[in-house]
């Protein structure tokens, strides 16, 4: 069992001078915004205000190193929910297509919601879920676009993973039912189809629901639920729909930005900090309130000024000068930094310095254990088995942190980080779509299966030309493949993942297993390299 102590904070003139109480906590995850769409990271490269963002940085501690575990949204926010990486998962239960997809894990697995609830605190989920759901169907059989009985109540959604209040769209806001749902309750009549620009997904729909209105909704939720708290401490996690497409800002923002209808939805996404220090300050709740505000990705190619998704047209923000990705290659998808480092800012008036910056590596999968210390919750050793607590990071951002190395993937390939060093275990973005990332999995595997000569055997994926090695300490834009400079290096590192695969977890403590059979190092390879491969 792992007994976590509460955070102790430094007396400085600048904060408390007591040890702060166990801290509420708000943790505010954006949709596909990338690093670069806010002026505390992009600088000079941002050309969106997002001034409530940047206070909070301002007053708080911004890490500069912080990365998700995949470039895609639901293995991110699995990652988020259990502490485990999100490759060990089994599959997602039963389900339809978009927002009618079944639970991600069984409703036995510990979550952050579960853990919380068991030290004490009020949990609340507000926003896109996307973790899956069971509904109930008029036919008892699996859920998808034209069974499901919309006047009965969810049988698993956030209240069977250790949400007491929650509100949730089931997916993304591009991907339908487009509905909310109360403690598993239906909100509305859902009887009518409606789609929105983007990729116009038409499907079911509350009749009244209208996309531009989906983040005003989600703000006004969470003032209420902050205006019912008392003296129990609570954690929200509030989850938003934007900038994801369709890029649908309310009417208070559309026309706000110089640089279009996507700045307009980020600044909105700013407003969302806005709303909740507002809240926090109105209840008497905001000094001794740890916010932090992140992204589950980098930022989409597809999305731009353009409404309907278009391959590439980030690209044409950035000839406006405004760089999604920041000073970083690639975007959602990828293997890239684009796709996998975020903005990660922490706000605690009562424990945090304000101005601070940290360099430190951490990723979003360390946010249980990182909570279960500040809340003085207990994990046993088989609960969050990929997550490090970077609690003495908030404390004191010069130290050390206890992480030295982070998987992550994109929507296959693995990545191994470790120290400064970042192996790709792919040619290429990683990513197979025509969105975008360049060069796409199928052109890149051509030209190193042209390069190698001969055909490969299943030892020579993880060696060069099939992987990339970058120096991230000297080529933040991964712009030089040192793998074939460094084969020992590859070699550690592919090792080191084997290793993290076949222990079950990365943390200290007893083998663990994965919930599914097995974990190759080589994830979805495209199909004619399999074909290729010598048995």
């Amino acid at each position: 069992m792992r007994i976590l102590t509460l955070l102790l904070v430094a007396l400085t003139s600048s904060v408390c001078t007591a040890q702060p109480q166990r801290p509420n906590i708000v943790f505010i995850l954006a949709d596909d915004l990338g690093i670069g769409d806010t002026k505390c990271y992009g600088g000079d490269q941002c050309r969106i205000e997002t001034p409530h963002i940047d206070a909070l940085a301002a007053g708080g501690l911004q890490f500069t190193d912080a990365h998700v575990n995949a470039s895609v949204c639901g293995p991110t926010r699995a990652a988020i929910m259990t502490g485990r990486y999100p490759w060990r998962l089994g599959k997602a239960l039963p389900g339809g297509p978009w927002g009618f997809v079944g639970p991600r894990f069984d409703t036995d697995t510990f979550t952050i919601g579960k853990m919380l609830q068991g030290a004490g605190y009020r949990t609340g989920y507000i926003g896109k879920w996307h973790l899956g759901t069971q509904m109930t169907t008029i036919d008892d059989k699996v859920q998808h676009q034209t069974n499901v009985d919309f006047t009965q109540p969810l049988k698993i959604g956030p209240p069977q993973y250790g949400f007491d209040d929650s509100f949730i769209l089931p997916g993304s806001l591009d991907m339908y039912p487009y509905a909310y749902a109360r403690d598993n309750i239906w909100q509305g009549e859902v009887t009518a189809q409606k789609g929105w620009s983007a990729f116009n997904r038409i499907g079911p729909a509350e009749k009244d629901f209208q996309d531009h209105e989906v983040l005003e909704t989600f703000y006004t939720e969470t003032e209420s639920f902050v205006a019912d708290q008392s003296e129990q401490p609570f954690f929200l996690f509030l989850a938003l729909t934007g900038p994801h497409t369709p890029t649908s800002p309310g009417k208070a923002f559309q026309g706000r930005s110089k640089l279009g209808v996507y700045g307009d939805f980020v600044m909105e996404v700013d407003h969302s900090v806005e709303r909740v220090v507002a809240a926090l300050k109105a209840k008497g709740l905001y000094e001794n309130t740890l916010i932090l505000f992140s992204s589950d990705h980098g930022a989409a190619p597809y999305a731009g000024n353009i409404l309907q998704a278009t391959p590439g047209q980030i690209r044409l923000l950035e000839q406006q000068g405004h760089y999604a990705s920041g000073p970083h290659r690639g975007y959602k998808f990828s293997v890239f930094e684009g796709g996998l480092r975020v903005p990660l800012i922490a706000h605690w008036p009562a424990g945090i310095l304000a101005g601070q910056k940290c360099g430190q590596l951490v990723g979003l999968c360390d946010l249980m254990a990182t909570f279960a210390e500040l809340s003085a919750a207990k994990l046993e050793e088989h609960h969050a088995p990929d997550s490090i607590s970077f609690a003495e990071l908030l404390r004191d951002p010069a130290s050390a942190g206890h992480r030295t190395n982070l998987i992550m993937q994109s929507v296959g390939p693995m990545v191994v980080r470790d120290g400064p060093w970042k192996l790709c275990l792919c040619p290429g973005s990683g990513s197979s779509d025509a969105y975008g990332n360049a060069p796409t999995s199928a052109v890149a595997w051509r030209d190193a299966m042209q390069q190698f000569q001969k055909t490969p055997e299943w030892p020579d994926l993880v060696k060069p030309p099939f992987v990339q090695l970058f120096d991230l300490s000297h080529d933040l834009h991964e712009d030089h493949n040192l793998a074939a400079q460094h084969p020992e290096r590859v070699a550690d590192m592919v090792a080191l993942l084997r290793k993290q695969i076949h222990n079950g977890r990365s943390t200290p403590g007893p083998p663990l297993k994965n919930d599914v059979a097995s974990v190759n190092v080589n994830q979805r390879l495209p199909d004619f390299v399999r074909k290729q491969l010598k048995k």
